[in-house]
């Protein structure tokens, strides 16, 4: 097992049938030897520094129905709610006083906000904040919507692909929706010129190792500059609901074959890492990652961005999760930074 490790340390790159191996057969022993590794490769290239980026919330509508996610169409019961321009400025106000310089606007699929809105969202925030990058999490656009983004300014955006396996992803995903399209977008946003995110889902309902270790080659293939995974956490109000949640040693076991993968990426420590337990982006950072993710929404509909279950620190004002995540990062070593946190290939 170490050998394997070793091997990826130092040539970023394993056949299928090894990662399959080190899934299958990774004990405690290993698993630290690897996050041992990792650390190593994250403080060559970070020092002890963790980038923050504020995430806004801006909507929880969505035109999907992914068959996972707790703010599809499909939930009835999802309370709705839309962010205006101002409430967007007021996030951002808040979140450069306490010394960030990314922010992330999340939101599901929502045609209410027109390609027009979303440039005077992002010139706004330019305007207002030029020494801050943007990134924009809202899904599947066309490559023209893509090419408006950047033009006005947004220099990021994260879409996560969730599996990289064309069967799995009609499992977990409506027959509107393909993997091919999805991909698609991910090669129009490098191509346009964006810092791209991807990633997916640990433990999701049919994934296989076999599943996990076509995602490590994707990602190899595709090579994004930031790498978002966490375990899949079943919501209430899904097909999945009674699921079992991803694992959380899995999940830092690929966290750390990541970072020995990409060393360079910019990968979170995520909200699920911390749901699922509550050292986990502790965890996360110890494991490889380098990024952590306050939430900058207004704490009055926090909870009803609910894409899973039981998700934390949605009582806690902004000033309040900064100085807590700040004193985690402490703790084990770790200096939260005030940087836009740019990739640096």
């Amino acid at each position: 097992m170490k050998h394997l490790i070793d091997k990826l340390y130092e040539t970023h790159q394993l056949s299928r049938d090894e990662y399959i191996h080190i899934l299958n057969g990774i004990d405690a022993a290993a698993s630290e030897y690897l996050f041992e590794r990792a650390r190593k490769v994250t403080r060559n290239n970070f020092g002890n520094a963790i980038y923050t980026r504020g995430l806004i919330e801006f909507t929880n509508y969505c035109k999907n129905n992914c068959y996972y996610c707790g703010i599809g169409s499909g939930n009835t019961r999802a309370d709705r709610y839309r962010l205006t321009l101002e409430d967007i400025l007021s996030c951002c106000s808040t979140g450069h006083e306490l010394g960030f310089r990314t922010f992330v606007l999340q939101g599901g699929e929502d045609n209410h906000y027109s390609d027009e809105d979303m440039v005077n969202i992002i010139t706004a925030i330019k305007q207002n904040y030029p020494d801050c990058a943007i990134t924009l999490s809202i899904g599947e656009k066309s490559y023209d919507s893509y090419r408006k983004y950047y033009e006005a300014g947004a220099d990021r955006y994260l879409l996560r692909h969730e599996t990289a396996n064309e069967e799995h992803y009609k499992k977990l995903h409506p027959q509107n929706l393909s993997l091919a399209n999805r991909k698609q977008c991910l090669y129009n946003l490098k191509e346009i010129g964006f810092q791209v995110g991807t990633g997916f889902m640990v433990g999701s309902p049919y994934q296989t190792t076999e599943n996990l270790a076509e995602e490590l080659l994707f990602l190899k293939e595709f090579n994004p500059q930031m790498v978002g995974i966490g375990p899949f956490i079943p919501h209430s109000e899904t097909r999945y609901a009674k699921e079992a949640a991803g694992s959380l040693e899995l999940t830092l076991v690929l966290i750390g074959l990541i970072r020995l993968l990409l060393p360079k990426a910019l990968i979170p420590a995520t909200t699920a890492l911390g749901t699922i337990n509550s050292l986990g982006r502790e965890k996360g950072i110890m494991a490889g990652a380098n990024v952590v993710m306050p939430n900058l929404s207004p704490v009055a509909v926090r909870k009803k961005y609910s894409l899973y279950d039981n998700k934390i620190c949605t009582g806690e004002e902004a000033a309040e999760c900064r100085f807590c995540l700040s004193n985690r990062m402490k703790n084990i070593g770790y200096e939260l930074v005030v940087d836009r946190g740019d990739y640096i290939g």
